[in-house]
């Protein structure tokens, strides 16, 4: 049974985000959306709710449907707030004394800790924040529950956790997730939807086997458009000959004909359609400059320490050589972002590190999951203008490239959506043309798209490079070689598969 439907629902802002679109949501759907940054997931969420009226079309909602909305981000208002208060007001009014018990099956089901719950908002992390946001939905039992980028902060076992969860879930409530996690929308979707400016496709598949559905319907839309352009074309070119032949012979039934091969050229490429060419949110290119040592990072059982000098793990003898692509694989608070700080502060200050030896050709190119290297207050064109020797037009040129239009180029960075932040720490990174990257949670702002051209490069540049990473479609896509940190120890695996199975077990 269709709890609402979409019938030709459209969006406009300064373009179409999405037009003529029809869909219908019901028991036991799990729909994926899938778009680029910017490209309406999130607008098409806020309609479903009401809380955003549609350009045009119509939405149709069961009479008295609860639709439960977890937003991206924490609202202001709640920072002060305990997680427990977070979901506890969210009940309706007057219920809260004896509907807690609510409250505690929902954090129960999260495996939220006891001193968890009385801690405020702006104390947890970004993942715990995230599944507080979740619990405060579901606690109000909703018909239909939307979810924006769910697995946003959450690590790997959070995730699985998520994944879980929604998989429990009763079927006669329907989900809807926007989210660029491939992984993820393959683990918790049965139907997927890919919002465009004109057409829609919806496809009752999860996200990977719905994508290659997808690439088959763009190439035939493509082929059958090159064929009525082809056969246009030759429809005018007859057209042109009977024309002239008729303005010579005088022959009013080759002018009639000649009329009509051109009608008949006109309706073919009106009607034709070409395949959909997804707008580039910002291209995504890397450099390596090579480097003829071998070795690039010698690690002689180097400790791997908290900030306060409690030892975290030690490497064991290890070597970091041109080509590899290193991931590091782990549970959140075990050391991975440490060891990265370890390997990086190597590189910058090699006299102060301790049995770490980095080969002296090793040029560092390096983006940590804050995206630190950027400053808020700062702008495109004065940061890279300022770090980069490269001309104003050059780089108003590169940075338009990225998806910093002109418009966004002298404006503060702190302005720029993650996406564009994201994509501006890529282009610094390829400017300054390294031969060796470390990447903290590479994929976090970045798109589908995105993702997959970070993948491409660094493939098709050899890119030496040692990442952390929650992405498991990046990992698989990336590595070639696992360092797994548990017990106190850095070993070093065949893949990671064991390591996901073990996380989503425990999760289960």
């Amino acid at each position: 049974m269709a709890l609402i439907s979409l019938k030709s629902l459209g969006v406009t802002m300064s373009a179409p985000l999405f037009s003529n679109l029809d869909l219908t949501i019901g028991s036991g759907d799990r729909l994926g959306i899938v778009a680029a940054n910017g490209r309406g997931k999130s607008t098409l969420l806020k309609c479903l709710t009401s809380e955003m009226e549609p350009t045009s079309g119509d939405i149709t909602r069961t009479r008295g449907l609860r639709v439960g909305h977890v937003e991206q981000s924490v609202p202001p208002a709640l920072f002060g707030r305990t997680f427990q208060q977070v979901v506890a007001d969210a009940l309706p009014s007057g219920q809260a004394d004896s509907e807690m018990w609510r409250v505690d099956v929902v954090l129960d089901s999260f495996d939220v800790p006891e001193d968890m719950r009385g801690r405020p908002m702006q104390a947890l992390s970004g993942g715990w924040q995230r599944l507080a946001l979740i619990a405060r939905v579901w606690v109000t039992d909703p018909d239909v529950l939307l979810l924006d980028e769910p697995t946003n902060h959450l690590d790997l076992a959070r995730i699985s956790q998520l994944e879980t969860w929604l998989n429990a879930l009763p079927r006669e409530v329907p989900v809807v997730i926007a989210s660029h996690d491939r992984a993820f929308l393959d683990a918790t979707t049965n139907r997927t939807l890919f919002l465009r400016p004109e057409q829609s496709p919806v496809f009752s598949l999860p996200y990977s086997r719905a994508r290659n559905a997808l690439d088959e319907v763009d190439a035939s839309t493509e082929r059958k458009f090159q064929r009525d352009m082809k056969v246009a074309q030759q429809l005018r070119k007859q057209a042109a000959k009977l024309n002239n032949i008729g303005i010579n012979s005088g022959s009013d039934l080759l002018t009639i004909k000649t009329k009509q091969l051109k009608e008949r050229a006109e309706k073919l490429e009106d009607a034709a359609v070409a395949a959909h060419r997804e707008r580039s949110a910002g291209t995504i290119r890397l450099a390596n400059r090579g480097t003829h040592a071998k070795v690039l990072i010698t690690l002689d059982d180097a400790a791997v320490e908290t900030p306060d000098g409690t030892l975290l793990f030690r490497t064991g003898k290890r070597h970091i050589c041109q080509g590899d692509r290193i991931v590091l694989l782990g549970r959140n608070g075990v050391g991975k972002s440490r060891f990265v700080t370890l390997i990086r502060n190597a590189i910058l200050e090699p006299e102060t590190a301790e049995n770490v030896k980095v080969t002296p050709s090793t040029v560092l190119g390096y983006s940590d999951q804050a995206l630190s290297g950027i400053s808020g207050d700062d702008t495109p064109l004065m940061m890279l203008s300022r770090r980069h020797d490269v001309g104003e037009q050059r780089t108003r040129s590169l940075l338009a490239g990225a998806g910093v239009s002109i418009d966004m180029q002298e404006r503060k960075i702190g302005v720029l959506s993650g996406g564009q932040k994201a994509r501006l720490v890529m282009l610094a990174l390829r400017l300054d043309n390294p031969n060796f990257y470390l990447l903290d949670e590479p994929t976090n702002h970045l798109d589908i798209d995105g993702q997959e051209a970070l993948e491409e490069e660094l493939l098709k540049h050899q890119a030496s490079c040692v990442l952390a990473s929650h992405d498991r479609s990046f990992i698989r896509a990336i590595g070639n070689r696992f360092w797994l940190i548990e017990k106190r120890r850095l070993t070093e695996v065949e893949d990671p598969e064991d390591f996901f199975r073990q996380v989503a077990q425990a999760a289960a």
